[in-house]
């Protein structure tokens, strides 16, 4: 999961993960599959940067109540601040672009 496609949906898993009970919540909330939450829900346990804890509601159904743990606190804040460094770049990089459209074009369009 080092891409930044995962990286994002990581980051919106974890930005949900205490709004939300369950991993179809969590999919409807992000809006990704729940085999995608599933699976990266899974790869965040495994990594130590949730938990996951038995409870049961009011329809006796095992649920899980998803949890960050300390390393996924400091996960959490370590992409999102990659996040935002890769939104400056890439505004950067449009702000240049139109920079140039407006050289060439100038009042034209």
């Amino acid at each position: 999961m080092n891409t930044k496609y995962d990286q994002q949906i990581e980051l919106l898993i974890l930005k949900n993960i205490n709004k939300t009970t369950s991993q179809k919540s969590i999919a409807q909330e992000i809006g990704y599959s729940v085999g995608k939450v599933n699976y990266i829900l899974k790869a965040l346990i495994e990594k130590g940067l949730v938990k996951a804890e038995n409870f049961i509601n009011n329809k006796n159904k095992i649920q899980y109540k998803y949890l960050l743990t300390e390393d996924g606190i400091k996960h959490k804040i370590n992409i999102t601040e990659q996040f935002i460094k890769r939104k400056k770049e890439e505004y950067e990089l449009l702000q240049e672009d139109l920079e140039q459209y407006r050289k060439i074009y100038g009042d034209k369009v």
